[in-house]
């Protein structure tokens, strides 16, 4: 029976419609096709792998990754189904324009750069990076996608960005609603400079523990941190806390046309406080895998000291910066934007709110 469904399945994402991640380089675009994505209501109810749609399958990254380039294969453990109607109730996709800007020009001749800019159209919650999802290997030999997690956070963030700016490097960030109301400036500062800018829940809770309810307040509570602190809808983007996948919420941020990015090289680097050992952690990663979705966190202090290595190692190596951009931008539900408006959620207040002049002072030097 079970190998039956899984041959149904597989059909039936030959036979799914079409979505497109189309490819811009050089002013070349070309459309490909892909299925849809639905939660594995197999897996609901487990814990560890079975919390992670794709987890069971680690072994098969090298049979993957031979496929043909830029051919969508179905995950055995994914179902696939006709795009989902939107629910009557979820705001429709918006343009892109708002969500992501060109940034400044790239003034140093010797840059890493950009190689490729991606244009990845969520309708239906595609999932991303080998870790958990398998079924689209866009990436050429060679490239990477760099993203960041749990920002915005005070100088580490900055940091971050100017490595960035310093190699004309767009990347994807996946901040933390809470701290987006923390560092609001520090959040228009990564819009600003070109990069893309998803989300990744308000309080960074592990939804595998939470009720559907609880974990959908988590998400959307997350979005419509994002979208106030930066004042215009985000891209699309969504990265699970741990990378734990409760099939309910795949299922939800499919019906909400939003993309799920887990990551084919993990830095640990809320483990490895050594930023030489998060670029050597990372870069034999790579080597292994070719090509690959790096995982860092801008909130973490040895990551925004590792950067400017990691670029100067990947670019000696040859490797190509691939950006990520959405189709559609994501709006926020509105009523998440009022708890969030009528509760003024930012940040915890102390002291009664008094001035800093007066609950600190000099009194000698």
């Amino acid at each position: 029976m079970r190998a039956g469904a899984i041959a149904a399945g597989l059909v039936a994402v030959a036979l799914a419609g079409s979505l497109g991640l189309v490819f811009a380089q050089k002013g070349d675009l070309t459309a490909l096709p892909w299925g849809k994505l639905k939660g594995d209501a197999a897996t609901a109810g487990s814990s560890s792998a079975a919390t992670e749609p794709a987890a069971a399958q680690r072994g098969a990254r090298d049979d993957a990754m031979v496929v043909a380039q830029n051919t969508p294969r179905a995950a055995p453990q994914q179902t696939a189904a006709a795009q989902p109607a939107a629910a009557p109730n979820l705001p429709a996709p918006l343009p892109a324009a708002a969500s992501v800007v060109k940034g400044p020009p790239c003034t140093n001749p010797d840059a890493l750069g950009v190689s490729r800019v991606v244009e990845i159209d969520t309708t239906g919650g595609p999932g991303f990076g080998f870790e958990h999802f398998k079924q689209y290997d866009f990436l050429k030999p060679g490239e990477v996608v760099l993203t960041f997690d749990d920002g915005p956070w005070l100088h580490n963030t900055p940091a971050v960005l100017k490595a960035l700016a310093d190699q004309c490097v767009k990347a994807t960030f996946f901040p933390i609603g809470k701290h987006s109301t923390y560092y609001p400036e520090i959040l228009k500062d990564v819009y600003n400079a070109g990069h893309t800018i998803g989300s990744h829940t308000w309080s960074h809770q592990d939804l595998s523990k939470k009720t559907p309810e609880e974990a959908k307040a988590e998400i959307e509570m997350g979005v419509s941190a994002v979208k106030a602190s930066l004042g215009h809808p985000i891209a699309p983007f969504f990265r699970f806390p741990a990378l734990r996948h409760p099939p309910e919420m795949v299922t939800y941020l499919g019906e909400r046309g939003v993309g799920i990015f887990s990551t084919d090289m993990d830095s640990f680097d809320f483990k490895i406080r050594k930023p030489e050992q998060i670029v050597k952690n990372l870069m034999a990663k790579l080597k292994t895998h070719g090509k690959g979705i790096m995982l860092m966190h801008d909130f973490q202090h040895g990551t925004s000291l590792a950067v400017p290595q990691l670029l100067a190692e990947l670019k000696a190596g040859g490797y190509k910066i691939v950006h990520l951009v959405p189709k559609n931008s994501l709006d926020s539900m509105a009523q998440y934007d009022d708890i969030l408006a009528k509760d003024k959620v930012t940040g915890p207040v102390t002291g009664g709110g008094r001035p800093t002049s007066s609950v600190v002072k000099t009194i000698g030097e």
